[in-house]
């Protein structure tokens, strides 16, 4: 009886120890996780402008800046105030397309399809993957559009703002309409 009293306690011992160690492991584990609590709009708005200015720092920070104050940069950001109105409302912009062809040099033939448009006077480039871009396939140049678009952004690799043309119209027929949700936010 004294025998089994102690295979009882050499076999519950280890156990013991071995569950201590694994909780004690996933308590540390824990403590390395990033906070989860959310953060005030203040928070979030120093974090964004201290990672701004960390990004600045980086060669490519460094690249932007001295596209921004270029020619090109203070042409693109100056097309950008035009129709920054028409973004914030998403409301319709009339257009006029110049290219169904253009494509950035040394680009290979899976990468992204471009519309270039006038719209009051300035260029701007659109892009789309291969599967919405044959939606438009039927445009040609000096055709006229509708362009509804929730955003714009600046490139120093894309010599026009690029405009994100959500919804593109023809003649009051819907040729594109981008489905957030099904194309990963973009």
């Amino acid at each position: 009886m004294k025998n089994l009293k102690k295979i009882t306690y050499l076999l519950i011992l280890p156990l013991v120890v071995v569950s201590g160690l694994v909780f004690a492991n996933r308590e540390t584990k824990d403590e390395n996780k990033p906070s989860t609590k959310s953060l005030s709009p203040a928070e979030m708005k120093a974090r964004a402008v201290e990672d701004r200015k960390k990004w600045e720092a980086t060669p490519d920070g460094l690249n932007y800046i001295k596209w921004e104050a270029s020619p090109a940069g203070k042409k693109v950001s100056a097309s950008h105030d035009k129709i920054r109105k028409y973004i914030k409302d998403f409301s319709n912009m009339e257009a006029v397309v110049t290219s169904v062809t253009f494509k950035r040099p040394n680009a290979n033939s899976s990468s992204p399809k471009w519309l270039i448009v006038k719209i009051d006077g300035e260029e701007y480039m659109m892009q789309f993957n291969a599967k919405d871009f044959q939606k438009l396939s039927g445009l040609k140049v000096n055709d006229k559009i509708i362009v509804k678009s929730h955003s714009a952004g600046y490139s120093p690799n894309h010599p026009y703002l690029i405009v994100s043309g959500d919804i593109i119209e023809q003649k009051n027929k819907v040729l594109l309409k981008r489905e957030f949700n099904k194309n990963d936010g973009c």
